[in-house]
């Protein structure tokens, strides 16, 4: 199976020299998306982490989609925190771009991330049969 990157308009620029997400027949692995407007590329953390969770949603249902799937067909997600202060409002967002069955899910809280955002959120998805 071929290792093919994901692209297409909407999509939040990379940071680094990395790829949004990666398909390998059919299941996509995204990178972590931050709260970065994808048509200025800066920052856009609005003004609470209810905003700033909602726009990472937002990235990650971009490369989803540009892939052929959506949050339908995500089996699990990774969530890093700045603090876990943040978890019940992060959880709160969450719950309205996932249905039950629920994917599998970490929680963690590290010390950084990039940009000192405070939250970042990538998962492995199947394409859309």
């Amino acid at each position: 199976m071929e290792k093919k990157a994901i692209e297409g308009k909407g999509l939040a620029p990379a940071i680094g020299p990395y790829s949004a997400g990666v398909s390998v027949g059919d299941m996509i692995y995204t990178s972590g998306q931050i709260a970065v407007d994808p048509h200025t590329g800066e920052l856009d953390q609005g003004e609470d982490i209810n905003y700033e969770t909602d726009r990472v949603l937002r990235n990650l249902q971009a490369v989803l989609l540009a892939a052929g799937s959506d949050f339908k067909s995500v089996v699990k997600t990774t969530i890093f925190l700045s603090s876990m202060d943040h978890y019940p409002r992060v959880n709160e967002i969450y719950a309205q771009y996932f249905m039950a069955p629920y994917p599998a899910r970490e929680t963690v809280a590290v010390k950084t991330l990039p940009k000192n955002v405070n939250v970042e959120i990538s998962c492995i998805a199947m394409r859309k049969g």
